[in-house]
């Protein structure tokens, strides 16, 4: 699986985890330049407390776009650091 943004591939593997639709990249590989930490956190219920990095590729910015679980709930464990992406970034075969 590959995650695509503004033309980059954001991160690419053949091990992903599948939850609610999205594909779970393991960290390793992701493509670190274009990744910077958040501030932003939000709470799922079952998962627990994500926290998310803003994406910039090309001079271009997209906030919040890629999200990951540092700390999982137990029922959530399988996610564990594990990154997901959304705001327009392509997950593709």
């Amino acid at each position: 699986m590959k995650a695509i943004w503004n033309g980059a591939t954001l991160a690419e593997s053949d091990d992903t985890v599948i939850v609610e639709g999205n594909h779970y990249f393991p960290p390793e590989s992701l493509k670190s330049e274009y990744f910077t930490a958040s501030d932003k956190h939000t709470t799922c219920a079952w998962k627990g407390v994500a926290s998310y990095y803003t994406v910039s590729v090309d001079g271009e910015t997209n906030e919040d776009a890629a999200w990951y679980y540092p700390s999982p709930k137990s029922a959530a464990e399988h996610v564990r650091g594990r990154v997901a992406f959304w705001r327009g970034v392509q997950v593709v075969a």
